[in-house]
Formats: C-alpha cells, structure tokens, sequence
C-alpha cells in the first residue's frame, strides 16, 4: 500500500487567506466576533481538508480521501485516462495542478497527488492500458 498526499498549491493557499484577512479585518473594525470565530473556524477546518487529503494505492483499489467528508474507491482496472488539468471544480485537491481520472462508466474524479509522476506509475504499473495524456514530464 502507497499513500500519496496532496500537493498543497501555493496559489490557492494564498487566494483563501486573502479572503479570509479581508472578511477577518473587516469583522474586527466592526467589532463582529461571533462572525470573526466563524471565519477562524472555518480557516481551520479547510486547513484540515488540505492536511488529509490524500490517494492511497492498495492492491488494484485506488482511495480517495479528503478528512471525514470524502472516502471513495475506485478499481485501478477500469481507469481508462489520466489527463492533466487545472480545472478549480471542487474536488479533493488541494491545488489546482490536477490530475483528472477518467473511468470506463463516464465518471472522473479529480485529485492533485503531490508525487504525480510517482502516482501515476503506480496506476499504469497496475493498469498498462490507462491512456496517460501529460503536457510536459518534468520530474526535476
């Protein structure tokens, strides 16, 4: 069993806590600290998200997890295509370099494995027939 985290991206990072400095500065000169603990709290539940969130490779399942919300399997056999993207859909990634996995039933999920090359060898170790569409492969 491999267990890959995800790549927490900068970009995002930064636009969520530039959001929440101007909603918090705004909550303190009016003074609102009911909703200034509301900000925090949820600054600390996404900071969670980002933390655990990861992809486990155990045998032929790929797992997908992201804290107590999100918790699927997926059978590494019927992956037909691993693409890149930075699509920002709300998926369980933690940045927007993605990766976005298409199964034979017309489903995909998207998910930002900090280790992508390493990740995505693991699958097509376990599936050869995974269609694997890269722009450039720069492991450096």
């Amino acid at each position: 069993m491999k267990i890959y985290k995800s790549k927490i991206g900068v970009g995002l990072v930064l636009f969520i806590a530039l959001v929440f400095g101007i909603s918090s500065y705004t909550l303190v000169i009016e003074k609102s600290w009911g909703g200034l603990l509301f900000i925090a709290l949820t600054a600390a539940f996404i900071a969670y998200l980002f933390h655990q969130t990861y992809y486990t490779i155990d045998g032929n399942i790929l797992k997908v997890r992201s804290g107590f919300l999100l918790n699927q399997s997926y059978e590494i056999s019927r992956i037909t295509k691993i693409r890149e993207t930075h699509n920002p859909i709300s998926a369980p990634a933690a940045s927007l370099d993605r990766l976005e996995i298409s199964l034979d039933n017309g489903t995909y999920v998207i998910i930002s494995p900090k280790e992508k090359y390493g990740f995505i060898d693991g699958l097509v170790q376990r599936n050869p027939k995974i269609n694997v569409q890269l722009k450039a492969k720069n492991k450096g």
